[in-house]
């Protein structure tokens, strides 16, 4: 399975990788940096891989499962900067910047309040939730949360075996950025939920696609071969910890059972993934 996603992901680095200084060497004046010529735009069919239609009937097995992205580790800071816009090129923005610009521009449409999709949120709801009007003295302050504030991100997506293919898949559903509660954030409260993080709002994954395409992430070892958000997101190119799967218990999440010992919770983590990946040796068992 590693090995497959491994393939996948240097097959989509190759395939749509765009230079991330178009026209750099060819511009006569700053403002054709950036801007490819009529002949680039006609010849470039760069768009998200399309997925493959799955048939219900071919889906043996499938496990949802809701992920934590820490964006205090290393593995995931690409997701995490740049966090200061005003001092860096406009085409480079954070994950959280990119999703935030894509909903202000209509270009993201199906968000919502929870990872069920059961009620879409709007633009004012959004905004009510990353910022707080604060008075002190006769005056007010406008308090709004910033990249920098989004410390994680909670992804849900499926595992399933497709057995036309014979092989375990995973297929990202939603994600949600996971940020400081605005009311409080700032004021050093003791003894309160200040560090407590919360789901600002949930992406319907599928339909954010073509705007997380075209942002691409710094390639370090290769300025000139950008990796776009969607590629690093289906190629799984982070560290996540499980915090809940479907069950019985109304998906009820593993700190719901296993309370007070974060020993515990991550071991219980580490079964329900260990528990996936011997789903498909266990479909080649006879």
């Amino acid at each position: 399975m590693f090995k497959n996603c491994l393939i996948l992901f240097f097959g989509l680095m190759i395939s749509g990788s765009i230079n991330a200084q178009v026209g750099l060497l060819n511009a006569t004046t700053v403002d054709q940096i950036g801007k490819k010529n009529e002949e680039q735009i006609a010849a470039d069919n760069d768009a998200p891989l399309a997925y493959g239609y799955v048939d219900d009937r071919d889906v043996l097995w499938s496990k949802v499962v809701w992920e934590f992205v820490d964006l205090n580790q290393k593995i995931n800071l690409p997701y995490y900067f740049p966090i200061d816009n005003s001092s860096i090129s406009s085409n480079r923005r954070s994950l959280f910047d990119t999703l935030i610009k894509g909903i202000k521009q209509g270009n993201i449409e199906e968000v919502y309040s929870d990872s069920f999709f059961t009620s879409k949120i709007t633009q004012n709801e959004i905004d009510s939730r990353m910022s707080s009007i604060r008075e002190s003295n006769g005056y007010s302050d406008t308090i709004r949360l910033q990249s920098q504030d989004v410390e994680g991100y909670m992804i849900k997506g499926m595992w399933y075996f497709d057995k036309r293919q014979g092989e375990l898949k995973y297929r990202l559903l939603a994600i949600a950025p996971m940020g400081k509660d605005v009311q409080t954030l700032g004021l050093g409260l003791d003894g309160g939920n200040e560090d407590e993080l919360y789901e600002l709002f949930w992406v319907f994954y599928p339909s954010a696609r073509d705007v997380l395409h075209d942002a691409k992430v710094f390639n370090p070892k290769n300025a000139s071969q950008p990796i776009s958000f969607d590629h690093m997101l289906n190629a799984r190119r982070f560290s996540s910890t499980i915090v809940r799967e479907e069950n019985i218990y109304g998906d009820r999440a593993i700190s719901d059972y296993v309370r007070g010992n974060s020993l515990f919770q991550l071991l219980e983590a580490n079964k329900i993934k260990e528990g996936i990946r011997n789903r498909e040796m266990d479909m080649w068992n006879y």
